[in-house]
């Protein structure tokens, strides 16, 4: 029975256009990916998200960040937690990534949100990314 990742296929979608210096990316949607978009968008690695309706599943199309200079926001995007092997942290295991200069995506009870949010909140879950 194959195993697909979604996540991880919507995190190397991403990692391939800003390594081609893409200025978008179309990934087909689900509500997790949606809610991973959002959080990107809030943190800024994105400038735009946009929901694209067709016969079947719907695309999301992701505009990239560059920064003046022309280099990526997104300098590096990594799945963490995987179909073979879970990661779970508590409230107070949620990691830092380069020391609070990137960003962890955390799913929890009370949705997907970053890894300070989650902090806040007091909450805990699974890690599905981390970004930087």
């Amino acid at each position: 029975m194959p195993i697909t990742d979604s996540i991880a296929d919507m995190l190397t979608i991403i990692r391939n256009a800003v390594i081609a210096k893409h200025r978008r990316a179309d990934i087909p949607a689900s509500r997790v990916r949606a809610e991973i978009a959002r959080v990107l968008l809030q943190e800024k690695y994105l400038n735009n998200v946009k929901s694209i309706e067709d016969e079947k599943q719907g695309t999301l199309r992701v505009y990239l960040r560059y920064t003046e200079e022309n280099n990526p926001v997104i300098q590096g995007i990594q799945r963490v937690s995987k179909p073979g092997r879970r990661v779970y942290v508590k409230k107070d295991e949620i990691p830092r990534v380069l020391g609070g200069l990137g960003t962890a995506i955390v799913s929890t009870p009370q949705g997907i949100m970053t890894d300070k949010e989650a902090r806040n909140r007091g909450v805990g879950g699974e890690l599905l990314a981390k970004v930087w």
